[in-house]
């Protein structure tokens, strides 16, 4: 039997991060049953009573990033004669920052969102990689910070889409053995060119997936076994052949394959500062 926990995430601002660290933590448990109950900017304490009526009459953990100290302090008090409990998952952070740098900490909500020019950069970044998918407009590719190559579903647009979330422009492009790609792929400088391989079966099973999707039929060479891994080797050799960083993406999801991604970036730009030391 599973186990009922009721969630409730507050936040001042998106709520964003609270719902990336609540998922976080609950992927290291088995068998919970989680009713997410989700709050977002919560900046007055009438908002807040409307809230605890619900928190009421569906009892659970309650995990809240709040800067308001008074909005704060009246939901750890009514929790608390609730006898539910409350957690502050960036207090320890916060204080561990406070005591390093020798400053408070701003009571700002939602800081982490402000239109500064790494925002504007992002959404640079996300335009530039949905335009530049599957191969499309090569001739920018120079303007790009990665170029994902790849068989047909390698991941390799959600990575890319991932990855311009972190504000890195992308294009990528399929590697199909009767369509070579365009010759300046071979000769580009600024972008880091990563190859995606994935094993044979989890290729097919993908494919196969995507074929009954589209209704269409799922016994072509698109998924057949001999034809598929001549497809990956193929593109394996051409990997090899011009030195470019492969990514086997097999059991990778697709964060960790864009941390590896960016891991390479990291180690790029590390070497580039060493060589102009």
């Amino acid at each position: 039997m599973a186990t009922r926990l009721h969630l409730h995430l507050l936040s001042d601002s998106t709520g964003e991060t609270l719902e990336n660290i609540a998922k976080a933590a609950l992927a290291q448990y088995d068998d919970v049953e989680t009713v997410r109950h989700f709050w977002p900017m919560v900046r007055t304490e009438a908002h807040l009573d409307r809230i605890l009526q619900e928190i009421a009459q569906n009892p659970g953990l309650v995990i809240f990033t709040l800067v308001n100290s008074s909005t704060r302090r009246a939901l750890e008090q009514r929790c608390a004669a609730l006898g539910l409990p409350t957690v502050a998952p960036l207090d320890s952070v916060n204080d561990a920052l406070s005591s390093m740098l020798g400053q408070q900490a701003k009571a700002r909500p939602g800081r982490q969102h402000v239109l500064d020019a790494a925002y504007f950069a992002r959404v640079d970044a996300i335009q530039f990689t949905i335009a530049h998918d599957d191969g499309i407009a090569h001739e920018d590719w120079e303007e790009a910070d990665i170029v994902l190559a790849g068989v047909s579903r390698s991941s390799k647009t959600p990575t890319s889409i991932y990855l311009a979330n972190r504000g890195y422009k992308v294009a990528n492009i399929p590697i199909v053995v009767e369509s070579p790609p365009p010759t300046s792929l071979y000769s580009l400088a600024n972008p880091l060119i990563v190859g995606l391989t994935t094993s044979a079966d989890r290729l097919i099973q993908v494919r196969r997936n995507r074929l009954l999707s589209l209704n269409q039929a799922a016994e072509t060479d698109y998924v057949n076994q001999e034809a598929v891994a001549s497809e990956i080797a193929f593109a394996r050799r051409m990997f090899a052949d011009h030195g470019w960083p492969v990514i086997d993406v097999t059991r990778r999801s697709i964060e960790e394959t864009a941390a590896a991604v960016i891991a390479l970036c990291n180690e790029r730009r590390g070497a580039s500062r060493g060589e102009d030391l």
